[in-house]
């Protein structure tokens, strides 16, 4: 059966199954952007609602953490920024990329049947290379949020990638054999970022999506290496906590609670 390769806000809304998330208006789709993520925070800046999902068929010039930058190929992937404006103070907002991860994991299961894994906090990987990147960037005033915007870059249908990242990186095309519909697996991210946003919200923390997330994340039981700004170490992963953080031993017996922000994991032995 072939698949309609047709990408645009209603190819993306004939998917769509949200309450709130991307409805009355608030899903925008460009044929080309700089970025994603800096267009949601200049609306979010001039008052845009809570619910707002930009999306974009070609970033040019796309971000990634630490810096990086994140490319991407016309007609190829998509990119996404969902602009969030939760009543809470700053030290739980990391959990919404663990959140965005668990729901492009489930969305990619649904749309092609590949049980891809979380490398924490924020890639989706498939034998060892990545398919998604995602960025959380947020704006606080007066000690609380005043906005959140989660970025989301995913490799669905690219063949070939620069050689610089062509060990690191992978598409669902690649890793299916099969052309994948991007307006269903945009859409798709969407719907279960809602369903997993919304138990969030009410409870507080990622308590009820823990066990979840650490049945799929590539880290558990590996020795991994934090990159962090105040000095790296070696431990084994442990899986996170309901805030997110990850959980690493060190080799004297310590567990370190480690936080998602500035800093990075890698396995000890490669990416993963």
């Amino acid at each position: 059966m072939s698949v309609d390769l047709s990408f645009n806000a209603e190819s993306i809304h004939s998917f769509l199954r949200t309450g709130w998330l991307g409805r009355n208006g608030k899903l925008v789709f460009f044929k080309e952007i700089g970025s994603t993520n800096d267009e949601a925070a200049i609306r979010a800046g001039n008052g845009a609602e809570e619910g707002l999902v930009l999306v974009a068929d070609l970033q040019n010039a796309g971000k990634g953490r630490r810096g990086r930058v994140w490319k991407g190929e016309a007609g190829l992937n998509t990119a996404m920024s969902c602009l969030l404006r939760p009543d809470i103070d700053p030290d739980p907002a990391s959990a919404v990329t663990l959140i965005m991860a668990l729901s492009c994991r489930q969305a990619i299961r649904k749309v092609t049947g590949l049980e891809a894994l979380i490398k924490w906090p924020n890639d989706i990987v498939a034998n060892g290379k990545k398919l998604v990147g995602i960025l959380t960037e947020m704006a606080v005033k007066d000690g609380r949020i005043d906005y959140i915007v989660v970025g989301t870059g995913i490799n669905i249908n690219q063949s070939v990638f620069p050689e610089e990242i062509a060990g690191t990186a992978s598409s669902l095309f690649l890793e299916t054999g099969e052309r994948v519909s991007r307006a269903e697996l945009t859409a798709e991210c969407v719907n279960c970022f809602e369903a997993y946003y919304d138990i969030f919200r009410r409870t507080g923390s990622l308590g009820d999506m823990q066990d979840e997330y650490n049945a799929v994340c590539v880290n558990n039981g590996r020795q991994v290496r934090v990159l962090d700004p105040l000095g790296s170490f070696d431990g084994e992963a442990q899986g996170i906590n309901e805030r997110g953080s990850l959980l690493v031993r060190i080799p004297d017996g310590t567990v370190k609670e480690v936080y998602a922000g500035e800093v990075s994991v890698r396995g000890v032995y490669g990416y993963t």
